[in-house]
């Protein structure tokens, strides 16, 4: 039997222990990566990021987003991970997310359009995987019919394509 004072202990240690050291490990990804998240998160798969190839991100579970976009002349459906569900998987911390194309194109969306839209990383346009000279693998989406406000060059310009990187600060 822990004595009492023991169990008081174990308690103070959990609450003095810096969240960091606190960090899971994630599985190593089977396929291609084609996303590497870095910066501020604590859970990793190797040298400080996580790396994710289209199974794992598929496995944090898909959303579909139907929404008229400037880039299509029709209502598209698109279907990837909601980024705010990313991001908690990686333990996410911050204020900010710069997110990086192939083309080395950035954007910095802060962390607040997460909590406040359903921002997704699409997998999907129509059904089918993008190719990269469509905007693909990964497309940063928000649900711009949803809110005029969306319907800008501010957010049109944090709707990044061909992503690549994203890193928390």
């Amino acid at each position: 039997m822990i004595a009492p004072l023991s169990r008081l202990s174990a308690l103070l240690l959990l609450l003095v222990v810096p969240a960091a050291s606190l960090a899971t490990s994630l599985p190593q990804p089977s396929g291609t990566p084609i996303l590497v998240v870095s910066g501020s998160i604590a859970n990793t798969n190797g040298n400080d990021v996580a790396r994710f190839d289209r199974g794992m991100l598929e496995a944090i579970g898909t959303v579909e987003l139907m929404t008229r976009t400037p880039w299509y002349d029709h209502v598209v459906t698109f279907e990837g991970v909601a980024v705010r569900d990313l991001l908690d998987v990686v333990g996410a911390q911050g204020s900010e997310v710069l997110v990086t194309a192939l083309d080395n194109y950035r954007s910095i969306i802060p962390m607040s359009d997460f909590e406040s839209y359903e921002v997704v990383l699409a997998l999907r346009r129509d059904g089918a995987l993008m190719p990269m000279r469509d905007k693909g693998p990964l497309f940063i989406v928000y649900p711009y019919d949803s809110d005029p406000v969306l319907q800008s060059e501010r957010y049109y310009m944090r709707s990044v394509w061909q992503v690549k990187e994203l890193i928390v600060r």
